[in-house]
């Protein structure tokens, strides 16, 4: 058996339940391809859907909106708001509480990619922040 890294071709079919509250489909990571700085998912977030308060203690976070629209709350008390629409970016650092929700009537779908290949190791759950969004 080799140990030479080679390309792998992955099919989004499976999914997992993320410690935020999600449901993520299978994609790229340690766990599924070997990777060793990034892993890569889809997310479709069902209307009025809502994620725990959380942080990803060690790593950043890339989002590129593919269809609807999701508000996230964001700062040490998730005092700030934004929100993504198909074809925005958005860049979470590492450490920055956060709370995204579908606030919509429609589905919403993002890529997701993070710098940790074991996306949910370094998930920190906030539930003292849970309360802070309506």
């Amino acid at each position: 058996m080799s140990s030479k890294p080679t390309c792998h071709l992955i099919r989004p079919e499976g999914s997992y339940e993320g410690k935020q509250g999600l449901s993520y489909f299978t994609g790229i990571a340690a766990e599924t391809v070997g990777s060793t700085g990034i892993c890569m998912h889809l997310l479709t977030m069902p209307p009025d859907a809502r994620a725990k308060a959380h942080m990803h203690e060690s790593h950043e976070t890339a989002i590129y909106v593919l269809s609807g629209e999701v508000h996230t709350w964001y700062g040490d008390r998730l005092e700030q708001q934004t929100v993504a629409k198909a074809g925005d970016l958005f860049y979470i650092p590492a450490g920055v509480p956060h709370l995204p929700a579908n606030l919509s009537d429609s589905p919403a779908s993002a890529v997701i990619a993070r710098t940790d290949p074991n996306e949910q190791e370094s998930v920190v759950l906030l539930p003292q922040l849970d309360g802070l969004v309506a």
